[in-house]
């Protein structure tokens, strides 16, 4: 089979994954335009439509059915192969694609893959934020980073961090302006700042801790993101009370930007882990990935 052929034929299967032309492209790092011209070519080299399209859908036509039972076993196979290849290399290369939270892209995984570049030097890394759930199988990534709770179902987690203090905290000029408060229920006179799930839109409940118990309690939101770093930044314009990791505010309290409020309040957020498919046979990249990860 000529490369062409081949190279339309997985253009197509992945369109049909991916749902859209724009989703498909961008897991395979091409250009919508790219993908369009692709599938213009095969099926004018087949002589029949495959894709039925419209301004709001995309579905196979009943030969581009036919054409995907096949095609997709075949496909599978190659992959099955590729991967046994991979297997017996004497140095890992290739890309491993990873999804992870903000907190922990920034501070479990980034620092550690200076030492997966000197170890494995033919490896890169796709390292995806994104705040959200996903399935990473769809999404053809070979892991994700969540906290314990938010995995996925079907997965192999490895633990990558102790669970993670937080810490509540303001400017001391905000606290000059307003006070500190000495209990939760205090809050409700402040302004505070919350944080809204990208996946479910819902707001986070503000948790805290007295005598061993958990409990949750409504504050003010008075200014709303879903972006963590914009949190810390908005606390440190002064905005208001925020809950923060203590990785991600310590810099601030050392140097006074940000002072602690509620000491011994927090809640404690579970460990983070590092999750793949089972089903799936780990490239040498990955393995040597989550080797560093482990660390």
């Amino acid at each position: 089979m000529d490369r062409e052929l081949w190279s339309g034929l997985a253009v197509f299967a992945e369109i049909v994954e991916a749902g859209s032309f724009a989703k498909a492209a961008t897991r395979l790092g091409l250009s919508a335009s790219a993908l369009s011209h692709a599938m213009r070519a095969l099926e004018g080299r087949l002589g029949m439509r495959l894709l039925d399209r419209t301004t709001r859908s995309l579905s196979p036509t009943g030969a581009g059915e036919q054409l995907l039972l096949r095609l997709r076993p075949a496909m599978s196979s190659v992959e099955e192969v590729l991967a046994e290849l991979d297997v017996a290399r004497d140095r890992p290369a290739g890309r491993v694609r990873v999804n992870a939270h903000r907190p922990a892209a920034v501070h479990l995984v980034l620092p550690r893959i200076a030492t997966l570049a000197q170890r494995c030097p033919e490896v890169a890394v796709e390292l995806v934020v994104n705040d959200g759930l996903i399935d990473i199988v769809a999404e053809r990534f070979d892991c994700g980073v969540r906290h314990e709770g938010g995995l996925q179902g079907d997965m192999i987690s490895v633990r990558i961090s102790e669970p993670m203090e937080l810490v509540f905290a303001a400017t001391p000029a905000y606290l000059e302006a307003h006070g500190a408060p000495a209990t939760s229920d205090d809050l409700g006179a402040h302004r505070c700042i919350s944080y809204r799930h990208t996946s479910s839109g819902a707001l986070h409940r503000w948790e805290f801790v007295r005598d061993g118990e958990v409990f949750a309690r409504a504050v003010p939101e008075t200014f709303v993101t879903n972006d963590v770093d914009l949190m810390r930044d908005a606390a440190l314009a002064g905005l208001g009370v925020v809950c923060l990791l203590r990785l991600q505010a310590a810099p601030y309290l050392a140097c006074g930007a940000l002072a602690e409020v509620l000491p011994g309040w927090a809640p404690v957020l579970a460990a983070n882990h590092l999750y793949y498919p089972s089903r799936r046979q780990p490239s040498a990249a990955f393995r040597a990935f989550l080797e560093v990860m482990r660390a």
